[in-house]
């Protein structure tokens, strides 16, 4: 049952009309407000996380909602619509304004799925979910992360980020079905330990369907290798690799813009193209360049051992 956020005062402390202690929301309004009020570090700003960029409509019910930097995905049904990652905390108004310029609602938002718990993906998801009391879905591995609104490791450990509840917890091959829409989830470990793909379909206007997939990352991202970041990464890396050059998709979509080539096909779209986004043949190309830059990444301390 969806449930949207209601404060009440109980006593000088705020609490939350209908919800038990289990699902009350991990960050205050005031931690929400000052995050998404707190000024961006240089990192962020250089790789344009949080500027505005205009919402389109990429293939059938799949929209791009995110900024020039980072990706959001808003997927529309009859019944309400799911919201694929959260940026930072100080993108929520950009997300929120997107979602409206395309003519829908944060407010019918109903679930929010996680690609994984770094502050440039998850660090909006509490101010999402206090818009439009959606239910927070995500991989039992990155949910304490996402609890604690900092992953601990990494380039993103000590990157805090007011912590979002998660309501729902997903294993590999389980489903988010909407209004006719479903999505699976297709676990890729390495980036993060919980690091999520998920897989759709949709259909065009003139009823075309294509698969869909938006991937959750393959970067070592200045996580270390040897040692290991976390017990088993560079397995995790290895098998992902396996598990994505095995997935199908007509139509791929990433966590950041140079990862897709997004302007270049956002500008394809706009003269016409309405397949613009349409290359079945991505997937594997990505699969082989991102494993390619993980071996290499994995002989630099080797090296220097030797």
């Amino acid at each position: 049952m969806r449930r949207l956020w209601r404060w009440r005062l109980v006593a000088g402390t705020a609490l939350l009309a209908g919800c038990t202690a289990s699902s009350l929301p991990l960050a205050s309004e005031a931690v929400i407000a000052a995050a998404e009020r707190a000024p961006l570090s240089a990192f962020a700003r250089s790789g344009r996380w949080n500027d505005p960029y205009p919402a389109f409509t990429v293939y059938g019910n799949v929209h791009y909602v995110g900024t020039a930097g980072v990706s959001a995905w808003l997927v529309t049904t009859p019944k309400g619509h799911i919201l694929i990652g959260g940026i930072m905390p100080q993108s929520v108004s950009i997300i929120a304004a997107n979602v409206k310029a395309l003519g829908f609602r944060i407010e019918d938002v109903r679930y929010l799925l996680n690609s994984h718990a770094h502050i440039d993906h998850a660090g909006g998801l509490a101010g999402l979910k206090r818009l439009s009391g959606a239910t927070m879905i995500a991989s039992a591995a990155d949910k304490p992360f996402l609890e604690a609104g900092d992953i601990g490791f990494g380039p993103s450990g000590g990157m805090k980020f007011p912590p979002v509840r998660v309501d729902r917890v997903i294993a590999d091959g389980d489903i988010v079905s909407l209004g006719g829409v479903t999505l699976t989830a297709r676990l890729t470990p390495g980036h993060s330990p919980g690091c999520t793909t998920w897989q759709t379909d949709a259909v065009s206007t003139d009823g075309q369907r294509r698969s869909v997939l938006f991937h959750c990352s393959a970067t070592v991202a200045g996580q270390s290798l040897a040692p290991e970041a976390y017990p088993g990464i560079v397995a995790d890396f290895r098998a992902s690799f396996t598990k994505l050059r095995g997935m199908k998709a007509d139509i791929f979509l990433a966590n950041h813009d140079n990862f897709f080539n997004l302007g270049a096909k956002r500008a394809r779209l706009a003269a016409g193209n309405v397949d613009a986004f349409v290359d079945p043949g991505e997937v594997l190309r990505f699969a082989d360049k991102m494993e390619a830059a993980f071996e290499a990444e994995l002989t630099k301390p080797q090296a220097a051992a030797q």
